[in-house]
């Protein structure tokens, strides 16, 4: 890689567009720190300049091929290492705007509220999926959830066995597994 060192910036983005690795590490060695120190300037933390400056890097080597360079390679780099600390820092700013307006909603009580209207919308979606169930079904799966009888009970007062009240909860479920999907166990929290 000795050879490397001696070739002007233009020479070894020529050898790297076309595929040759070393000329793209010599890069990497040369601009390495002084953009790892440009990009502290702005960020102060070392894990957002090791991940800045590794990004740059990498989008440099998958870009290579058609990587056009009208002021030169420092600037390039040093231009790109400033954009993406920027974004970053935008990014930042735009998390801790969440962050900070997430925290006051808690604070202010709104999450309860809002927490209480999610939770009818889904009891009331639940209902009406059981309410969709057919009718002998929807007798035992109530029978289960809502009075909290055993298979045993439900298929002694209903006149039948214990094997047929356990497939029909088994299908009942089954069946709103697949019309709630996510919403599924919340069942075992409403019923």
């Amino acid at each position: 890689m000795t050879k490397y060192s001696h070739y002007r910036d233009a020479e070894l983005v020529q050898r790297m567009s076309q595929g040759d690795h070393t000329a793209y590490l010599e890069i990497y060695d040369r601009y390495k720190a002084p953009l790892q120190q440009h990009a502290w300037k702005k960020l102060g933390q070392a894990q957002d300049v090791q991940d800045v400056i590794q990004e740059m890097f990498t989008e440099l080597w998958l870009r290579r091929k058609d990587l056009v360079l009208h002021t030169g390679l420092a600037n390039y780099l040093f231009r790109a290492v400033r954009n993406r600390s920027l974004n970053l820092i935008y990014k930042r700013r735009k998390e801790s705007h969440y962050l900070d307006s997430l925290d006051e909603f808690i604070r202010e009580g709104n999450y309860l509220v809002d927490l209480q209207i999610r939770e009818k919308e889904f009891e009331e979606r639940i209902r009406k999926e059981i309410a969709n169930l057919p009718a002998r079904m929807q007798e035992v799966f109530k029978l289960s959830r809502d009075e909290g009888l055993s298979h045993k009970q439900i298929a002694e007062r209903l006149g039948t066995s214990e094997h047929t009240i356990s497939k029909q909860i088994t299908n009942a479920l089954k069946t709103l597994r697949e019309k709630l999907g996510p919403l599924y166990f919340i069942i075992y929290l409403i019923f």
